[in-house]
């Protein structure tokens, strides 16, 4: 099956084409092209994403990367399926991903589908390449760890297709609080970048809490890290360079801690055989080199997708539209700016 997907949900343009094969049991993905057109440059003098821009530059990039895969050779009219994501995420941006996907499902009459950005993460460990050599059978029950600006969420899955939350956060999403603290550092957003790429050059000699790490549940919060780092600044201003990358390897240090210890509990309470790591905040190689030792020490599987699949791109919405038409899963085909798991 030839899928053509888009992606819309926040400040990432993105379009791909995907050949998908192997049913439910044994799913295999060919990604055949995926592109990606950031907004970075428009937001970054804001700190953060503008809805209504972000809406403009989605306007402006989807008709200029669709023509991008058509001058590739690729022929919508030989789609077998279309995709689009629905949420969450910002409505103005959503909605102008939904209409051009339903403009074009009109035009060429090709069935559509709306896809969830979070199972599009969730099954973007699935379009590495390596994963054809492994069988479904040998992977789950798992424990999925999603960690993004928007969410940070353990799953339990129990299958491919059957999953329930075991945990999430009660405040900040980790990704949104590597955002804040790049900003009390007065760093460039994206924040998460810069504070791995300072943390490199730090050391993490200021111990912050680890909020929530002892509890037996498996939920998370950040905001009580971020006020301590936030007062720590106050009584300790950052002047130099070194004190900075200090600051950011410790709160780093902090914030990787806690989602290592409560995703390796998660997956030896519930027996689970594998751990998968997905959302933006997954290309962190820190926190993927810390969860991918504690898992080998444990003695469980460790998936997450390759660096280019991590952040938001549209490949991953076509695997989950593979899945989801396999499962008849229909999603209403509307903007829903805070559509659930």
């Amino acid at each position: 099956m030839t899928i053509w997907s888009i992606e819309t949900s926040c400040d990432e343009t993105a379009l791909a084409v995907i050949k998908a094969s192997g049913g439910l049991s044994r799913p295999k993905f060919r990604v055949l092209e995926s592109v990606v057109s950031s907004q970075v440059p428009v937001h970054r003098p804001f700190g953060g994403v503008v809805p209504n821009l972000a809406k403009r530059e989605h306007l402006k990039n989807l008709p200029v990367l669709f023509e991008k895969l058509s001058v590739k050779g690729f022929d919508i009219k030989k789609a077998d399926l279309l995709a689009v994501t629905v949420g969450p995420g910002l409505e103005p941006a959503l909605w102008t991903g939904v209409n051009f996907a339903k403009e074009l499902a009109k035009k060429y009459k090709k069935p559509l589908i709306g896809v969830s950005h979070l199972e599009g993460h969730i099954y973007s460990f699935l379009l590495s390449k390596n994963m054809e050599r492994n069988k479904l059978a040998g992977i789950f029950p798992a424990i999925a760890l999603l960690v993004s600006g928007g969410h940070t969420l353990i799953l339990k899955m129990k299958s491919i297709k059957e999953w329930k939350k075991m945990g999430e956060t009660r405040d900040d999403a980790v990704g949104e609080a590597y955002d804040k603290i790049a900003r009390l550092l007065d760093l460039p957003y994206p924040g998460g970048p810069e504070i791995e790429k300072a943390a490199r050059s730090g050391k993490p000699l200021i111990v912050f809490p680890r909020p929530m790490i002892d509890h037996k549940n498996y939920d998370f919060s950040f905001s009580g890290l971020k006020t301590a780092v936030l007062y720590y600044l106050r009584d300790h201003p950052a002047k130099t360079a070194d004190d900075k990358n200090n600051v950011a390897a410790s709160f780093q240090e902090a914030a990787v801690g806690v989602l290592v210890k409560k995703t390796i509990k998660a997956a030896l309470d519930t027996k689970a055989k594998s751990i998968i790591l997905s959302g933006g905040v997954a290309a962190n190689k820190r926190l993927r080199g810390e969860l991918k030792k504690a898992a080998k020490k444990n003695k469980v599987n460790f998936f997450a997708p390759e660096a280019k699949f991590n952040t938001d791109n549209a490949a991953m919405i076509a695997a989950a539209a593979y899945l989801a038409n396999l499962r008849g899963k229909k999603r209403r085909m509307a903007a829903q700016a805070n559509l659930g798991m």
